[in-house]
């Protein structure tokens, strides 16, 4: 754990899906120049730990920004805060309702390992959908006007896959009406 990360502000979240997955390969976020690890961590309002967790630590992150940048009290302008509610920010994506959302960057590249706590270096194993624990540490900010919290990227682990966000479908699902049967007889001529 680095010298300026607190574990008061540090969470691991409880089953999350993950979208907008950039865990191996930095983008540049729209408008942005900076390229960034990043992703979008989508929580059912059902998991009331995850939630509790993350709000006490945005709490935390908000009182060393008291003192770190606010001279003890909140700026006067409102903070900008990660935990956002899908039902209202992202009214218009079905896989957001029920749920709160958080993005989540660094300018490292994080840890990504599956259950067994063994790396994962197939990009194709971890993607928009599917589903994960995450660590992310909840830090002040105060740049150019803006104030706010933001929420620091640490490390992945893969539970489970999901299905694909973004309109891709799997393999499976595309071809899950196909026969294996039908081109097992010896006489099949694929071009007939």
């Amino acid at each position: 754990m680095s010298t300026n990360e607190s574990t008061k502000t540090k969470v691991i979240t409880g089953l999350v899906r993950l979208s907008y997955a950039h865990l191996f390969t930095p983008e540049a976020a729209q408008g942005a120049t900076e390229k960034k690890y990043s992703v979008s961590l989508i929580i059912k309002k059902s998991d009331k730990e995850t939630i509790a967790m993350v709000k006490a630590a945005i709490r935390e992150a908000t009182e060393e920004g008291k003192s770190k940048f606010w001279n003890g009290k909140l700026p006067k302008k409102a903070l900008k805060v990660p935990l956002r509610d899908g039902d209202e920010d992202r009214d218009e994506d079905v896989n957001y309702a029920g749920c709160f959302f958080i993005n989540a960057s660094s300018k490292t590249k994080p840890g990504v390992v599956d259950i067994y706590r063994k790396a994962i270096t197939d990009e194709e194993q971890v993607y928009s959908g599917c589903y994960a624990r995450v660590s992310v540490n909840f830090y002040p900010y105060d740049t150019a006007g803006n104030s706010g919290i933001a929420c620091g990227l640490n490390n992945v682990m893969k539970i489970k896959d999901g299905e694909f966000l973004g309109g891709r479908a799997s393999a499976d699902s595309d071809f899950a009406d196909i026969n294996p049967e039908d081109y097992a007889d010896d006489d099949f001529d694929p071009l007939s």
